[in-house]
């Protein structure tokens, strides 16, 4: 039985609010372990061929076969263990309105606060150096 409209409009709004507030948990609740089997099944793939390669190769002594099959091994137990890479989102996409509307986050865009005692310039080596010659100056007198 499909959702009426009413339905799936607040279905959508109960969406937008929670992509909103929380992005990342959206982010894992809408992923899907498909492409994680597909990954799985491919990386298993390529062990097994690549154990062959290395077999054969050892057996055959012909090293640059032996060669191919362990980096075709060691690729797929990689493929297997790093995920992909998922864009991050930085804050909140929007506030959403009583009328299911998206508007953008009130104050825009905040900006990373720097450190009151490193904002000289100069950076580091340059306070380093200053109290350098501070001392110099001191005991010199």
């Amino acid at each position: 039985m499909p959702l009426s409209e009413y339905e799936q409009r607040v279905l959508e709004q109960m969406e937008r609010a929670l992509t909103s507030d929380d992005p990342r948990l959206a982010n894992t609740l809408q992923s899907t372990g498909r492409g994680n089997a597909l990954r799985y099944v491919l990386s298993g793939a390529g062990v097994v061929v690549g154990l062959l390669l290395l077999v054969v190769g050892a057996a055959t002594s012909r090293t640059w076969l032996g060669a191919i099959g362990f980096v075709l091994m060691f690729a797929g137990v990689v493929f297997a263990f790093l995920g992909p890479r998922k864009k991050q989102q930085e804050g909140p996409v929007g506030v959403v309105g009583e009328d299911g509307t998206v508007q953008p986050p009130q104050g825009g865009a905040r900006k990373p606060r720097r450190r009151q005692g490193g904002s000289r310039s100069g950076g580091f080596l340059a306070r380093l150096e200053e109290r350098w010659e501070n001392r110099r100056n001191q005991g010199g007198r």
